[in-house]
């Protein structure tokens, strides 16, 4: 077939740092240099029905073919709506709490007594991140704490001041 190609293919695949796509362009070397498909899958032990697949995407769309495709996952039991709503009651809470901490347990038991959906712990956190909240804690304040005494604090001389 085309030997050309199939050692520019071969070359991009030894540069290729996605073990995936380094993969697809090697069968598709493989495929220039004349070997069968059949022989390609047991090559790279893959099924041959991915190098039927790989080849007819090569060849319909070039190296853009070859490339990894999106994952969509699966869609948030949350509405737009309710993550909205969710997002708003994070950031006042601080203010309807006197200062107090949220935490992951506290979200977990909102969405559930809220909309009626549970969340694993561990989700809770990359739904804050989805939402644009980094978690890190700040230190609350107690809610009789005075402004006044703090301050007063700051002025005492420790001895260790410059």
């Amino acid at each position: 077939m085309n030997l050309d190609t199939s050692k520019q293919l071969l070359a991009l695949s030894r540069k290729e740092p996605n073990a995936r796509k380094r993969i697809r362009l090697l069968a598709v070397s493989l495929f220039f240099e004349g070997e069968n498909r059949t022989n390609i899958a047991k090559r790279l032990n893959t099924a041959r029905s991915s190098v039927n697949k790989w080849v007819s995407d090569y060849l319909a769309h070039g190296l853009t073919g070859l490339s990894n495709k999106p994952i969509a996952g699966r869609p948030s039991k949350l509405t737009t709506f309710e993550l909205e709503k969710l997002s708003n009651y994070i950031k006042q809470f601080p203010a309807l709490n006197n200062g107090g901490r949220l935490t992951g347990e506290d979200i977990t038991r909102y969405i559930a007594t809220e909309f009626n959906i549970n969340y694993s712990p561990n989700h809770i956190y990359k739904l804050l991140k989805q939402l644009g909240f980094s978690w890190i804690t700040s230190r609350s304040k107690h809610p009789k704490q005075s402004q006044e005494s703090q301050e007063a604090f700051k002025k005492v001389s420790s001895g260790n001041d410059p």
